[in-house]
C-alpha cells in the first residue's frame, strides 16, 4: 500500500502540459459513491472502451481518455503505467469532452473489470494487496449444519 501511495504521489510530481480541467460531471446522472478519474493515453482508447463489458461516462481530448469510476477506486490496486489515477474529477487535461454516455444510470465504469484490461494492455500481473503489513489474517469460522 505504501509503495502504491509513493507511486501516485510521484506521478503528481510530473510536469504537466496544459494545465488541469474539471471533468463536467452530466447532473442527471448520480454519482453517490463519489467520482475519480482513470486516465490512459488516447491511442488506447478505443482499444479500451471496445474490450469494456460496461462503460460509465468517458471523456477525452488529444492525449488522453479519461473513464469515471467511484471513488477510491485506487485502494488496495496499483494502477499501471501509463493510466494515471486521479482523485476526483479534476484532471491534468486540455478541454476535454464527454465522448461516452453510459447506458447505466451512473456514470461509473466499474473499477475492476478496467483495471484488469488496464493491466492486460500493458502487459502488468495485476496486484492486489491481500493484506496490510503488521495485520493478523482474520479466519471466517465455517458454519457447520
Amino acid at each position: 500500500m505504501l509503495m502504491g501511495a509513493m507511486r501516485r504521489f510521484a506521478r503528481g510530481l510530473r510536469d504537466e502540459r496544459g494545465g488541469f480541467a474539471q471533468l463536467p460531471l452530466p447532473p442527471t446522472l448520480p454519482a453517490s459513491l463519489g467520482c475519480d478519474a482513470v486516465g490512459v493515453p488516447a491511442r488506447h482508447g478505443f482499444r479500451l472502451m471496445g474490450r469494456l463489458p460496461s462503460t460509465g461516462c468517458v471523456f477525452a481530448d488529444t492525449e488522453w481518455w479519461w473513464w469515471i469510476v467511484p471513488a477510491g477506486s485506487d485502494l488496495e490496486l496499483d494502477w499501471p503505467l501509463p493510466a494515471r489515477y486521479v482523485s476526483g474529477t479534476r484532471v491534468p487535461a486540455q478541454q476535454p469532452r464527454l465522448i461516452h454516455w453510459p447506458d447505466a444510470p451512473t456514470p461509473y465504469t466499474p473499477p475492476i473489470p478496467f483495471y484488469l484490461m488496464v493491466c492486460q494492455l500493458t502487459g502488468t500481473t495485476p496486484m492486489w494487496e491481500a493484506q496490510r503489513r503488521g495485520e493478523i489474517p482474520v479466519r471466517q469460522a465455517r458454519l457447520s449444519g
